[in-house]
């Protein structure tokens, strides 16, 4: 897709291709959620799409969160943490953010139900899956997610589980992506047939700029896209 110079027209092609992907896979037109990623971008980007109707936004680092949490106090937004999160940021995402989709270790989940009594909070979480094999992706291993869902919703109650989240391998292989998405839907379709008291499993966030028509084929519910709404990012040297 050629980015226009437009953010509106860039979000409607988007809307456009998740339309088209959702009529491929016989679901209905606008039923997948966009997830505007805003990593590396500033205020006045995130104030042109709060312009055109979102509130929710994804990072993936803690002090970026916190400086527009700043920058942008009047606008009331909701953050997302979509990226790896040190157990020693615990503290900084529960005083900030409102869901953490990278959930992926007790030890991370127990530090974040300690921060959010003391914060008066409780956020939503999505577990993260390892579907990929890169040694560079984190997630928890497919066959411990159902101990581990038993284990947050007894121990956890300020962490509301309300899905699943991956990423799939950085590939030109189109069915090497696909098989990554097709195992978080399988998972999932397996983990609701437990009926796991405390554990709401509704929402599969998986796709990104590169292969979100795919994620939706497979059953995503949400996708997090970043380049495709702002443009190119620009990485400090």
């Amino acid at each position: 897709m050629s980015l226009d110079d437009n953010m509106a027209a860039r979000i409607a092609q988007l809307r456009e291709r998740m339309d088209a992907a959702c009529t491929r896979a016989g679901r209905p037109a606008g039923s997948v959620t966009l997830l505007p990623v805003s990593k590396t971008f500033g205020p006045d980007a995130i104030r042109e799409a709060t312009a055109l109707g979102f509130t929710r936004f994804g990072e993936n680092k803690t002090q970026e969160i916190r400086q527009k949490t700043g920058d942008l106090a009047e606008l009331n937004l909701q953050w997302v943490m979509i990226g790896h999160l040190q157990t020693n940021k615990a503290k900084d995402a529960a005083r900030d953010v409102a869901e953490v989709q990278s959930l992926d270790r007790l030890e991370l989940a127990h530090a974040l139900q300690r921060r959010l009594e003391t914060e008066g909070r409780e956020i939503d979480v999505l577990v993260q899956i390892k579907t990929s094999p890169e040694p560079s992706k984190y997630g928890l291993p497919p066959e411990s997610a159902a101990d581990f869902l038993r284990t947050l919703a007894r121990d956890c109650p300020a962490l509301h589980i309300q899905g699943l989240m991956t990423m799939a391998v950085q590939s030109d292989d189109t069915q090497a992506v696909r098989a990554c998405f097709r195992a978080l839907r399988e998972l999932h379709d397996h983990l609701k047939t437990l009926a796991i008291d405390g554990v709401r499993l509704d929402r599969l966030s998986m796709g990104m700029s590169g292969d979100f028509e795919i994620a939706i084929e497979e059953g995503a519910t949400e996708v997090r896209i970043g380049s495709a709404i702002f443009g190119a990012r620009q990485y400090p040297q």
